[in-house]
């Protein structure tokens, strides 16, 4: 896990990750949290699939810059407030905007992968 930062202060873990795109960087029995960081793959104009997951929502938090959530066959804009929760139930297709400087929480199941997402092109 590179750019991933790690250190324990009175006995908590505290992480950060500061490269771009997205990584866990923590992982707790059935669930894990990672950051979703601008990287050009989150661009609008290099928007070009939608995803949804089967077996778990998920939950995201904009903790700086600016994002949009594309949700539901639609392709409805919601414009992301910072640290508030937006939470996308699994089956629902989405995609997510951001813009340089953007950084995103990420928590849902461990084991969500590209074996229990479904993805769909657009455009």
């Amino acid at each position: 896990m590179s750019n991933v930062n790690k250190r324990t202060v009175s006995g908590i873990d505290i992480y950060d990750y500061t490269g771009e795109n997205y990584m866990p960087v923590m992982r707790y029995g059935a669930w894990r949290v990672a950051y979703l960081n601008h990287d050009a793959e989150f661009e609008e104009k290099n928007f070009h699939k939608m995803e949804r997951h089967m077996k778990t929502d998920e939950v995201f938090v904009l903790l700086q810059g600016e994002a949009v959530l594309v949700v539901g066959d639609e392709l409805n804009k919601v414009e992301m407030e910072p640290h508030k929760v937006y939470n996308v139930p699994k089956g629902v297709w989405h995609h997510i905007f951001t813009k340089e400087g953007t950084k995103v929480l990420i928590v849902e199941n461990e084991d969500t992968s590209e074996t229990n997402s479904e993805y769909m092109s657009v455009k």
